[in-house]
């Protein structure tokens, strides 16, 4: 049985506060696939620090913009400036997909998947050692995975597998979190867990992205939202934009998209 971690001290990804997360900043981005675009003329920029949650229909761009700031896809026009505060002296993103994207038979053990987060530090070569090891326990301590060390992946139900994912984030002490539907298909417990970890990290001064699909979630923990629909429909305190009216817009976006539609430009013709 999992147990949960309230009442630990979450403070593991640091042994000291880091400097604020990085600004992210969007310009005239357009993302998409085969030059046909998810998200299009996106402009807004997410301040140093901010827990924000990325919500719209399915299909509105939100795992594609994710997929963006983490450098896996490549704007198609525009561009993602991630601008790091003084005194950051590294640029790294801890980005997390959905769940459906891990391949769960592959024959790794809980702690050998966890140890994956200090890759940054350790490289291809170097052993973990006795510090390392520790701190792998510690991580999945802290997420309320004690004792499930050896285990191999695909044994774990989907809150634990979900919760081994979150002691590798932890490892990797990322300054920017990009997270997608952190909490589709787990139980409460587990959601209850992970967000007070995610509200930890946020005390801390980094940036969150997390895509969303609950709004009942995205209006009792996330300060910050960003509404999505193949365009920006709104960006800002969540009570303002998580309105009937902006969640119909959004709908209304969604259903009017061509998916078939060429990549759009805001080059006037000669």
């Amino acid at each position: 049985m999992v147990g949960g971690f309230l009442g630990t001290d979450l403070n593991v990804m640091s042994p000291t506060p880091p400097a604020p997360g990085p600004t992210i900043r969007f310009e005239n981005l357009t993302l998409g696939y085969e030059r046909h675009p998810a998200v299009h003329h996106l402009d807004a920029e997410i301040p140093g620090g901010s827990l924000v949650a990325v919500v719209g229909p399915n299909g509105a761009g939100k795992s594609t913009l994710l997929k963006g700031v983490a450098g896996e896809l490549r704007p198609l026009e525009g561009h993602i400036h991630i601008e790091h505060p003084p005194g950051r002296n590294h640029a790294a993103l801890a980005y997390m997909p959905q769940r459906n994207e891990l391949d769960s038979t592959f024959p790794v053990t809980v702690f050998d998947m966890v140890a994956m987060g200090l890759w940054h530090e350790i490289g291809a070569f170097r052993g973990l050692g006795h510090a390392g090891r520790a701190r792998v326990r510690a991580a999945l301590d802290t997420v309320g995975l004690a004792g499930f060390e050896p285990r191999p992946i695909g044994t774990l139900s989907g809150g634990q597998l979900q919760r081994a994912r979150f002691a590798r984030l932890i490892l990797q002490d990322a300054p920017a979190i990009l997270l997608d539907e952190p909490f589709a298909a787990i139980d409460a417990r587990t959601v209850e867990d992970l967000v007070r970890l995610i509200l930890s990290w946020h005390a801390e001064g980094r940036t969150i992205l997390t895509v969303v699909h609950d709004l009942g979630q995205v209006g009792r923990y996330f300060p910050t939202c960003l509404l999505l629909a193949r365009e920006l429909v709104a960006f800002g305190p969540t009570g303002e934009v998580m309105t009937e009216t902006l969640l119909a817009r959004a709908r209304q976006l969604s259903e009017a998209f061509d998916e078939h539609a060429e990549k759009c430009s805001l080059q006037e013709p000669a």
